[in-house]
């Protein structure tokens, strides 16, 4: 999961186009090729579907592979100091009322999967003006662009003919997007797109070519290009390529974009990476935000105790008072954490059915039985626009069906098209009756993005009622702004009160939690912060509020990691301070847009913790009422040294069940003894422990009915096992037993065998020999020859449990010449007594 201020962020739509009018020479070999659908979905509009394919290089060397990704400029950006900028692969658009519009431009299928001897092309960002299927649409529009004094060719893919008029070429996205806002010096004022064509560093891979400085350099380049362009995924990938060799010798500001990279991703793992090498190289210069980060990418990674030590240190950097205040109060409940590992609520949670690959969150209750939630999952051919951040197509908002019995959700659909548009839609609220919504979406006037300050796209809150069971076009609310985000609207039960999200000017961290009231008169009041028992110089985000608590997600109150969700009782006109919401509910990475029934305690939140199905997963979750009924039923007892009958501290007892798998584990007291309570009655269990320097011991037993049951263990040392017998050590174990005629290791032997392999790994230096013994059935040299098999399967035995060959000095059998009993030929003897003799046995031969 990305960054969560309204949207996730989605990666751009690639092509390889081939530019008839750029360089005559020819580049020899077979090139990456992305295949595009081109769908017309309304009069007059293109748009575009990937179809990547495999690069299949038959050369040793790196070639210049073009891949063209098709950027809609007025397309959502996502700016980094906001945490609310957008960048997406939009639609191209072919206008009818576009002079030289291709009006029969229907469906072009662009099934190309490789090329041969394609003609150079030159990399950068090329102005495109409009898109054709057919020639003489094209060269009319070029003649006319020519008249007006611009120098215009085409691009085309020269299996499939659909061409791309293209007025100016440039090596620098920023060039390119000057010339986009100027108009290209006020010659043209309709709409333009960029054509990106950059070459393929997929054969850089290898350790070699990598290994080169100039193509790290280059790597780094192409990586920095992508992060001013807020492509973080794109991004990482690069950073990733070029620092993997050796990171230290990169500067504090690389390190930093990569750290940053991955975690606007939510891949903390690789995040922690950077962010660690960064810190232990800069430590002195590390940014207070960079130690805000590295702290969330080490609970990202369960590392709590070092998380608290870069708390401590981002506390030092923070230099404004509220800053100072916010930081100080998170220190001082860090000691929550541990209390939040250690406590998980007795809740259960459910991933829902309806999850897709993609992100789904936001859910909100919809009349008595249905939802509402965001998701972007790929409806079909139809939905094709790709959104930069992690290559995901747009929100759209979605109505389901709840199963009031397992409370899962069905018959998913889209819910209004009224109101879900090409751009995002998300995060939305109801009024009690449902006549009135509200909801997230890009700042857009009609079906063109606005732009802000810094070329991002903001968010904003729109309004739309229902008329005649249709939900009218969304309005804008008056507290919006061009040059900020607004969004995460929540409506309060009596519909009074607006609660949002904002990073407005007067927001105390990257994002702050704000409420208007709702005049009777339709009009709105102006905002206010929470202030800072709510807010942090973190991120708030996600409200959700009832008659009895406000719930929201954050990441700059104590928690688990990424983040987390929180209430707060009302107090007056206030708030009392958020409490963690914990476990399971909480999870180390995000967990965010939690919604509550509080008669019922059961509810829905999103989160991206491993084990989902996608990016971004709706989980219905369920406080457990605790019965009234006491369990008794609990093991106990007491371990003891089995030849002195000492106590035994500290010694590690731990619970299976009867497929061998640990329930529990605890450790002994002073006294020797240990308890597990809260088990399953009538129900069997293995009490095994474990002690340094002793054999490890296992007991079964069983519980009865809520009774307390004792299972006692005495340990052996394991220098009990080395005996003098006859002026010789052995290692004395129970008898190695084998079933007649037979050589594999039977599982009461595997049980002694593996005594002697905890003698033998507790002294390295002990070599010892194996003499394996038969009883007298059988003709004298086939006993001889089994007795050697049997000798040999031991040895190997010994050998695939750690132990090294060359501390196994022979492995002989002797056949039925040493027998320990009375039973040679001719003796009446019982079938015990015969099996006595089928042995094997183990003679130290060094210590």
């Amino acid at each position: 999961m990305a960054e969560k201020i309204g949207f996730l962020p989605f990666h751009a739509v690639n092509a390889s186009f081939h530019n008839k009018k750029l360089d005559e020479n020819p580049i020899q070999g077979t090139f990456d090729v992305i295949g595009l659908t081109y769908v017309s979905e309304s009069p007059g509009e293109l748009r575009c579907m990937p179809k990547t394919y495999n690069t299949k290089n038959s050369m040793r060397k790196p070639l210049l592979s073009v891949l063209a990704a098709f950027v809609l400029v007025s397309s959502v950006v996502r700016s980094q100091e906001t945490d609310a900028a957008y960048q997406s692969v939009a639609s191209v658009t072919v206008s009818d009322e576009m002079d030289g519009a291709d009006p029969s431009t229907d469906r072009t299928d662009i099934k190309t999967k490789s090329l041969k001897k394609v003609k150079g092309m030159t990399a950068g960002y090329y102005l495109i003006a409009n898109a054709y299927s057919k020639k003489k649409y094209r060269d009319k529009f070029i003649a006319q662009l020519t008249k007006k004094g611009l120098h215009a060719h085409y691009i085309t893919n020269p299996k499939e003919g659909l061409s791309y008029v293209c007025v100016n070429h440039h090596m620098n996205w920023g060039d390119a997007v000057a010339d986009y806002d100027s108009g290209i010096d006020g010659k043209y004022n309709d709409d333009l797109w960029i054509l990106i064509i950059e070459e393929d560093f997929d054969d850089l891979v290898a350790d070699k070519a990598v290994s080169n400085d100039k193509t790290k350099a280059k790597l780094i380049k192409k990586a920095n290009e992508y992060y001013e362009m807020m492509w973080y995924k794109e991004a990482a990938k690069y950073y990733d390529l070029a620092l993997e060799k050796n990171a230290g010798a990169y500067s504090r500001e690389v390190l930093q974009r990569a750290g940053d990279s991955h975690y606007f991703n939510s891949n903390m793992e690789k995040a922690y990476k950077w962010y660690h090498l960064l810190y232990e190289n800069y430590k002195d210069e590390i940014s207070a935000d960079n130690l805000f980060k590295y702290a969330h990418a080490l609970k990202g990674n369960s590392k709590y105790g070092r998380a608290k030590r870069m708390m401590r240190l981002y506390k030092r950097k923070l230099k404004d008072e509220a800053g100072q205040r916010s930081a100080r109060a998170a220190l001082a409940n860090e000691e929550i954490v541990d209390e939040l590992l250690a406590d998980a609520d007795e809740t259960e949670i459910k991933n829902l059915g309806i999850n897709s690959k993609y992100s789904d969150f936001s859910p909100i209750y919809y009349g008595k039985d249905q939802m509402v939630y965001a998701s972007a999952k790929d409806s079909g051919f139809l939905n094709t626009s790709r959104y930069n951040w992690n290559n995901q197509p747009y929100l759209d908002l979605y109505v389901a069906k709840i199963n009031e019995r397992s409370k899962t959700l069905d018959q998913s659909k889209k819910f209004s098209k009224k109101i879900n548009t090409k751009y995002h839609e998300a995060s939305v609220t109801f009024t009690a009756d449902g006549a009135t919504m509200y909801f997230t979406r890009n700042n857009t006037k009609g079906k063109k993005i606005i732009w802000g300050n810094k070329k991002v796209n903001y968010l904003k809150i729109y309004r739309s009622d229902l008329v005649n069971g249709e939900w009218t076009t969304g309005k804008e609310l008056p507290f919006n702004g061009d040059d900020f985000s607004t969004g995460h609207p929540a409506l309060s039960p009596d519909g009074k009160q607006l609660y949002f999200v904002s990073d407005r000017p007067g927001t105390m961290g990257k994002t702050d939690i704000f409420v208007v009231d709702v005049n009777d008169d339709g009009t709105y009041s102006e905002p206010r912060n929470l202030g800072p028992e709510i807010n942090t110089p973190g991120r708030e985000m996600f409200p959700f509020i009832n008659d009895e608590k406000l719930y929201f997600s954050s990441d700059g109150h104590v928690g688990l990691g990424g983040l987390d969700i929180f209430e707060s009782k009302r107090s007056g006109q206030g708030f009392e301070a958020p409490k963690n919401l914990g476990k399971p509910i909480n999870s180390r990475l995000d967990d965010f847009s939690f919604i509550v029934r509080e008669d019922t305690q059961e509810g829905y939140f999103a989160s991206n913790r491993k084990g989902g199905k996608g990016d971004d997963d709706i989980y219905s979750f369920k406080r457990l009422q605790p019965e009234e009924a006491v369990n008794l039923n609990a093991i106990t007892g007491t371990v003891t040294e089995l030849i002195t009958g000492d106590l035994m501290p500290n010694a590690l007892v731990e619970l299976l069940d009867e497929n061998n798998i640990k329930l529990k584990e605890t450790i002994t007291g002073e006294d020797g003894t240990f308890l597990f309570e809260d088990l399953e009655g009538h129900t069997q269990y293995m009490v095994r422990v474990k002690q340094k320097e002793f054999f490890e011991e296992q007991q079964p037993i069983a519980t009865l009915d809520n009774e307390v049951v004792t299972a006692d263990v005495a340990m052996k040392r394991l220098k009990e096992m080395i005996v003098l017998e006859d002026g010789v050590k052995k290692l004395k174990t129970d008898m190695i037993h084998f079933d007649f005629d037979k050589s594999y290791i039977r599982s009461d032997a595997a049980e002694e065998l593996d005594k002697l392999v905890e003698v033998m790994t507790e002294y390295p230096s002990m070599v010892i020999k194996i003499e394996s013994h038969t009883d007298k059935f059988g003709p004298s040299a086939y006993n001889k020859y089994l007795s050697d098999k049997r000798a040999k399967s031991t040895r190997d035995y010994l050998i695939s449990k750690g132990i090294d060959t060359s501390r196994i000095a022979s492995a002989i059998g002797y056949g039925e010449e040493r027998l320990l009993n009375e039973c040679a030929d001719g003796v009446p003897c019982s079938k015990e007594k015969h099996q006595e003799n089928r042995r094997s046995e183990f003679i130290i031969v060094e210590m």
